[in-house]
Formats: structure tokens, C-alpha cells, sequence
């Protein structure tokens, strides 16, 4: 086991989530996990002070991180137990290569509300009123209606189409395995640039076969096949006897919520100290924000409604920590550390922003 225990809340089908599953799965990293529904509401994170409404939330211990792009970084951080090594790179160049392939899945033309576009309209969740409204709320007002998706589709395939030969003709083009080269297996960087690829290319009938296909972007393809096999491998190493994950099982919302709150801190910022509280950095200097104050964080891009209020513990130019109040059935609760990233994250002092 890792110095505190893992819990990750997802639903199956995240994209999101199956990146960090794949970096668990990559590093032998044993977690439970507590199972959530594709739309909102999501009880078990209230129960935790928690009204986030983005998949997935990752635990260690009793800190909660938001956001895959931290979540992953607070991984790579893990050493104790874990039976692989870090896959993040080692040098300054391979490491502004996974910041650049990240901000290029994450923030670029293949944002989610573009790519989520090229779904077969006729799937049955879009007939589903209720799901059509929690992911027009999700992506900001935009309605995932047959209609619309069918005017996004072609300048959606032209930006993916923009990126598989980007892949094609530069990193990949000089035959090698893996994003920043080696032969040992993937790396954090593999991970960052094709998540967003591979989950659209496995949904039947999003993708005209025409244009995306191994005879199209043969490297690409190749790259995905090696890519599904080192997971496959490693997740393989890790069963046990009965042919399931051993450390590896789902809890249930309350379940989790006891766990997390009985754990203790995975991350500790002295008591008192306000340097924690970053007084150089531009927003808290223009707030007057300082430890203890009551604030509000949210994402700037999708799932914005879903804002969270805490007693901020830290915040620097990397990460926001906030402090939250958990609301347990018969009034048991406790207080969890909630990690946010600054990217992409809007932090407001007081309980009313906007």
C-alpha cells in the first residue's frame, strides 16, 4: 500500500477517469473505488462538502483532489510501495512536452464539448431529456441535440484530423514506441496525448472510416495497439488468484466517506504558518486573501456550476487547498482538504460568487 489509501469516485465511461485508471494501472498503484452516476447529482461527494460536479475526484487519505491534470501530478509524487516508477519524463525538455500535450488535449481544438460532437447522434443517452439537460449545464449551454452536433461535426473532425497527423508526421514519424522515445513502455507523456484520441476512436460510428483508420495514420494506430497492451500487461501483474484486482474494490458512498474521513492528512501545512498562503501571488494580493478566509473555487471552462466552498489552507501559483465541512447522515462529519489546480480555476473570496 501507498502511505494512505486511494479512492477515486468515476463512472465507468469517463474518458477523463480511464487516464487516470491507466496511470494507477501503469504504476501498480492499488485504490478502491466508490462508482458514480453519469449526471448529477452526485450524493456521495456531498457528503463530503463537496459540489463539484466534474468526474473523477481522486482521494489519498484525507485530501480530495480535483481535476485529472493534479490528480496525476499528486501520482506522479507517489514512491512508497508502488511497484513501478515514476512515468513522468526527466529532463526540462521532456517535461515542457507533457505540459504542451496536455494543454493541447485539455485546453486545445479538441476541447470536450468539440469532440463530444462527433458521438453518434442516435445514441440513446441523447434521447434522454435528463442527461441532455445536465450536459447543456456541463458545457455551458451547449445542447447535445442532434441538430446541433451535426453543424459542430465537420469542423470537430477537421481539428481531430489536425491532430492525428500532427502525431503521424512529428512525434511518431521516426517509428518509435512511445512519445519521448524508449522501448520500456509508455510514459505519463504517452498518456497525455492520447487519452482524448483513444476514447473517440472506440466508440462505434463516430469517426468516418475513410479518414481515421490504421491505413490512414498507420503510426498513430500502431501507437494505440502498443499503448492498450502495456496496460493490459500491467493490470495483469497485478491480479490475483481469483482473477480480480486483490486491492481493487468498490465501496459504496458512504462507505468512502468513512474511509476519507478516518484517514489522516496525506499532505500537512503547519498550523498558523500564512506563508502557505502565497502573499506575491496576483489574485490572492488583489483579494487580501490570507489562510482561514472563506472562498469559493470552481473550473473556468466545462462543469462551471459546480462551485466548491472552504476555509482556504493554501494557495500558490500551482494549487489552491481549501478546507471543507463533510454533512454525514446522522450528523457525523469532518472536515477533508479539497486540491484544486490554478489553471483553469477561477478562486473567489466569500460564499455568493458569480
Amino acid at each position: 500500500m501507498v502511505g494512505a489509501e486511494i479512492i477515486f469516485y468515476h463512472y465507468t465511461r469517463s474518458p477523463y477517469a480511464r487516464r487516470v485508471e491507466w496511470y494507477l494501472a501503469l504504476r501498480g498503484i492499488p485504490y478502491r473505488e466508490c462508482l458514480q452516476p453519469l449526471a448529477m447529482p452526485r450524493p456521495d461527494l456531498a457528503r463530503l462538502g463537496i459540489a463539484y460536479r466534474r468526474i473523477p475526484v481522486l482521494a489519498i487519505g484525507r485530501d480530495v483532489y480535483l481535476d485529472t491534470r493534479l490528480q496525476l501530478r499528486k501520482l506522479e509524487e507517489l514512491e512508497d510501495n508502488v511497484a513501478a516508477p515514476k512515468l513522468g519524463a526527466d529532463t526540462p525538455e521532456g517535461l515542457a512536452l507533457e505540459r504542451l500535450l496536455e494543454l493541447l488535449t485539455t485546453d486545445g481544438g479538441t476541447t470536450f464539448s468539440g469532440i463530444t460532437s462527433l458521438l453518434p447522434a442516435d445514441m440513446p443517452l441523447f434521447k434522454d431529456e435528463a442527461f441532455v439537460r445536465d450536459r447543456a449545464d456541463f458545457l455551458g449551454g451547449v445542447e447535445l441535440k442532434p441538430e446541433t452536433m451535426r453543424r459542430a461535426r465537420p469542423d470537430a473532425l477537421r481539428e481531430l484530423a489536425g491532430v492525428f497527423q500532427l502525431f503521424e508526421t512529428t512525434l511518431l514519424a521516426d517509428g518509435r514506441d512511445w512519445i519521448l522515445g524508449g522501448t520500456t513502455g509508455p510514459g505519463l507523456a504517452d498518456i497525455e496525448a492520447l487519452w482524448r484520441l483513444h476514447w473517440i476512436v472506440n466508440v462505434p460510428g463516430a469517426l468516418p472510416e475513410t479518414h481515421f483508420s490504421p491505413a490512414v495514420y498507420p503510426k498513430v494506430y500502431a501507437w494505440m495497439a502498443r499503448f492498450d497492451a502495456a496496460v493490459a500487461a500491467a493490470r495483469a501483474a497485478r491480479l490475483g488468484d481469483d482473477q480480480q484486482p486483490p486491492s481493487r474494490r468498490v465501496l459504496s458512498g458512504e462507505e468512502a466517506a468513512r474511509a476519507i474521513l478516518s484517514s489522516p492528512l496525506h499532505e500537512e501545512y503547519e498550523e498558523g504558518l500564512a506563508s502557505v498562503v502565497d502573499a506575491g501571488d496576483h489574485v490572492v494580493a488583489a483579494q487580501g486573501l490570507a489562510r482561514g478566509d472563506v472562498v469559493t473555487v470552481w473550473p473556468t471552462d466545462t462543469g462551471v456550476s459546480g462551485k466548491v466552498c472552504g476555509r482556504l489552507v493554501a494557495m500558490n501559483g500551482d494549487e489552491v487547498v481549501i478546507e471543507t465541512e463533510a454533512d454525514m447522515e446522522g450528523g457525523r462529519g469532518g472536515t477533508v482538504r479539497v486540491h484544486a489546480p490554478r489553471h483553469g480555476f477561477k478562486v473567489q473570496k466569500g460564499t455568493s460568487a458569480q
